[in-house]
């Protein structure tokens, strides 16, 4: 075999793996589909800016060993998370806390917030909650659910939310402080620079090959190395023989505009209904990027078919248990390991995707 590795594709959990084989005298080949490295976390300069190209990717862990580790490749900015949404006009904080709950009642003290919730809960009369919505509702009430959840949910995932399982959201953020900060994390920024960069450094001294689709030459690419860690569908690489399994797509809407700053804040959540897309994103605000242009981004959830780029699996009991079938296959190979979003068929945040590779080349070490 010509590699010890072959890593199908160039995202973070392909970076990842590549970068630590290498270290360990490991001759890798990372191939990827796409005309870049990075996967999702690919971002790119444009009027100064570093644009994400697949929706805003804001790291955040409470891993310390996970914060350290990507620090090696990057210094992070102090960039807090504090998303506003948008309801037909009307303006709300999140995560849902004080300012959330006196911008949508008027209500002044914590315990103020507390009874208008509890007040709403109680006339919901929902114990057992069956769906999504029940969930919503016995979380945190109405009101809130109709104007920040409800809307901004059903465009999200494409159908009703009382159709939607409740363990979707088994908890919502609330806060009974003046704390706009959306993430718990200890640990959160931004890579000064761009994600890009990281992963260019990571895959430094390790041969890349990109614009190369694995399942153009899938006999050749499974020849050409003692191990291969593919990062794609796991239904594709068995060519669907049990089905598909379902995800979310993405439109992105790029707009340059000849403004210094459109709408004040990095992320802005429309929860409506009636508006097509789910947020608008204003990159320059993640770094403070100086440039007399500003650069935004709609992002339109849709229907998800073959061929397309995907984005968030669909873990409802159907899909799971159809992933679940796709795993049993997966665990009669000797020489293929499936990793990532993708070969998982899990929702990761970032820091969760490097210590699954992490832990993957611990195993394969001992």
């Amino acid at each position: 075999m010509e590699y010890d590795y072959l890593i199908v594709g160039a995202g973070l959990f392909g970076a990842v793996f590549a970068y630590e084989m290498n270290k360990y005298g490991k001759k890798c080949l990372v191939i990827e589909k796409r005309n870049h490295i990075g996967g999702n976390v690919f971002t790119e300069l444009d009027e100064n800016i570093n644009v994400h190209k697949y929706g805003a990717h804001i790291f955040h862990t409470n891993n310390r060993e996970i914060w350290d580790y990507i620090n090696k490749f990057a210094d992070f900015n102090r960039y807090t998370n504090s998303p506003v949404a948008n309801y037909k006009g009307e303006l709300y904080n999140l995560p849902f806390n004080m300012n959330t709950f006196y911008q949508m009642w008027g209500v002044k003290t914590p315990e103020e917030a507390k009874a208008k919730i509890e007040e709403q809960k109680a006339e919901a009369k929902v114990e057992n909650p069956k769906n999504l919505e029940e969930q919503a509702i016995s979380l945190v009430g109405k009101d809130i659910y109709e104007k920040l959840v409800k809307g901004y949910t059903e465009k999200q995932w494409g159908r009703p939310c009382n159709e939607l399982p409740s363990f979707i959201i088994k908890r919502l953020p609330v806060r009974f402080t003046f704390d706009n900060n959306y993430f718990n994390d200890l640990y959160q920024g931004i890579p000064i620079g761009g994600y890009t960069k990281i992963i260019e450094k990571m895959l430094d001294g390790v041969e890349v090959k990109l614009s190369t689709d694995f399942f153009e030459d899938k006999e050749k690419w499974l020849n050409s190395a003692d191990k291969i860690v593919f990062t794609g569908m796991i239904d594709q690489y068995y060519d669907y023989c049990y089905g598909e399994l379902e995800y979310r797509g993405l439109n992105f809407e790029f707009e340059t505009l000849d403004v210094e700053n459109y709408q004040g804040n990095a992320v802005i959540n429309y929860t409506d209904a009636e508006v097509p897309f789910t947020r608008i994103i204003e990159h320059k605000h993640f770094e403070n990027s100086d440039s007399p242009k500003t650069i935004i981004t709609k992002e339109y959830p849709k229907e998800w078919s073959k061929g397309e780029e995907a984005y968030y699996p669909l873990n409802d009991d159907k899909n799971s248990e159809l992933f679940n079938r796709y795993v049993e296959l997966s665990k009669k190979e000797e020489n293929v390991i499936f990793g990532g979003r993708l070969g998982m068929y899990q929702y990761f945040d970032m820091w969760q995707v490097i210590d699954e590779a992490l832990k993957l080349v611990r195993n394969l070490k001992e």
